[in-house]
């Protein structure tokens, strides 16, 4: 069975885009489209900006979605089995097992990115990653942190001796130095603009709430494996409800690819920019198969 996956933020890159939006029309739509509904022209940033340009959130996570969902559109005959996506990737994957319109998805990535910006200029904070420890290790290390007063969480388990943890400045730059200590290979302080999936996300979890109760939702034409709980989900509720709790909850992507070859998943395509989801899941079950859509 194929599985589709889609990337999220991190992904993205100057010049992205312009070759679907040069050579496929029904791509070249959907740049348009997205356009009109941002209100400023995305894809001059996308195929021109600089790289801090892209790292801004209200870009990142529109310009990483729209590359995704229409590369997707690109290839009618990549038709999955199954769908899931890394944090931001879940609302391409939602798109793509049609439970979102694209316009709908659109306009509740760029509020779940004004959302999440907010949050991190009211609760500054950010993340590093561990590599070479034991899940639980990372986990036992961010709770007693965490228990001493400096938020600290695990917050996207990647693959086997790769995790990202998230949480306040000095928490973090604590938890690095305990990790070292403890036997990690690395521990990499990531420049990115905040704790996402860290309780510090939580004034963006209720904005994104607000959002997503007037956007309607129709039950997926293939299973939706949620970064949440790594669960297959086709129920409109329970897909609302998770997406929501994913701006505080970790990403379990090692759990959930797991998951998804014991359902059945024998090949997996990457949908987007980049190409790190493809080598997490080779890491994460290489029994699969697993490449890009292009």
């Amino acid at each position: 069975m194929k599985a589709v996956v889609f990337p999220g933020q991190g992904s993205q890159f100057s010049g992205m885009g312009r070759d679907l939006y040069e050579q496929q029309p029904t791509a070249r739509q959907l740049f348009d489209q997205a356009n009109d509904i941002l209100g400023f022209r995305l894809t001059d940033i996308m195929f021109t900006g600089s790289d801090e340009d892209l790292r801004q959130t209200n870009v990142t996570q529109p310009a990483i979605f729209l590359h995704s969902v229409a590369l997707a559109v690109s290839f009618p005959d990549l038709v999955p089995g199954m769908v899931a996506g890394h944090s931001l990737g879940e609302f391409s994957a939602l798109v793509a097992a049609k439970v979102l319109k694209f316009e709908d998805a659109l306009q509740l990535v760029a509020q779940r990115a004004k959302a999440m910006q907010a949050a991190c200029e009211e609760q500054p904070g950010t993340m590093a990653a561990i590599l070479g420890l034991d899940d639980e290790v990372v986990v036992r290390i961010c709770q007693e942190i965490s228990q001493n007063g400096d938020t600290v969480v695990a917050a996207n388990f990647n693959c086997p001796g790769q995790l990202v943890i998230s949480g306040t400045q000095q928490g973090i730059a604590i938890a690095c130095e305990q990790m070292k200590a403890a036997g990690a290979k690395r521990a990499l302080p990531l420049s990115v603009g905040g704790a996402f999936h860290s309780p510090l996300m939580q004034s963006a979890e209720a904005a994104l709430a607000r959002a997503i109760e007037t956007t309607p939702f129709a039950a997926g034409i293939c299973p939706v494996y949620q970064n949440v709980d790594a669960a297959p989900h086709r129920d409109p509720y329970e897909i609302r409800e998770n997406l929501v709790r994913q701006l505080t909850a970790p990403v379990r992507w090692t759990q959930l690819i797991q998951q998804m070859a014991q359902d059945g998943a024998t090949e997996f395509v990457e949908c987007g920019p980049g190409k790190v989801l493809q080598g997490l899941v080779k890491k994460i079950a290489p029994q699969v198969a697993a490449s890009s859509a292009v």
